[in-house]
């Protein structure tokens, strides 16, 4: 985006405390070029944030985990190892401050599935990853303790950093 955009579509310069982004799909030196030019002294905060695959328990994680690292794997974009690795090894150019993990809950976890990228570029090629046998193993494992709804933990993984000159 060039600046005369960036002014009439987001902000103008030296405008702005803290900007929060899901950094994974950015050209990243020219988004933080960006981001420099629209944040004001002294704040200056960026905060980068991400998600991983949800966690139900471990008999939904034996069935999903291969799921996720194997069957969805080669259709995944390049960009899904920076979520893979927490943003640890992303360029974040910024000054570290602390932070706090944050979680959240997850109703419907084939609805998530389905909205994966990699689940769509099969989609889109009229294929199918979450199978009958996928499902049912998934269903079993969901079920094991007799209880139809379980908790999720999500974790959400931040890079925050103060932005220098």
């Amino acid at each position: 985006m060039f600046i005369n955009e960036l002014e009439q579509n987001v902000a103008t310069q030296s405008s702005e405390d803290l900007v929060t982004i899901a950094l994974y799909w950015f050209d990243l030196p020219q988004f933080y070029k960006q981001v420099k030019w629209i944040l004001k002294e002294p704040t200056r905060v960026i905060t980068a944030w991400t998600y991983t695959m949800p966690e139900i328990n471990e008999s939904a994680g034996v069935v999903f985990k291969p799921f996720d690292r194997i069957d969805c794997e080669p259709f995944w974009k390049p960009q899904r190892k920076l979520l893979d690795n927490k943003y640890m090894s992303i360029d974040f150019p910024f000054e570290p401050v602390d932070r706090d993990d944050n979680t959240g809950p997850f109703d419907d976890y084939f609805m998530f599935i389905r909205l994966y990228s990699a689940y769509q570029t099969v989609k889109d090629k009229s294929s199918e990853l979450l199978t009958n046998n996928v499902t049912e193993k998934f269903k079993f494992a969901w079920n094991e303790d007799g209880r139809r709804q379980n908790a999720s933990r999500f974790p959400v993984y931040m890079r925050i950093g103060k932005v220098g000159n």
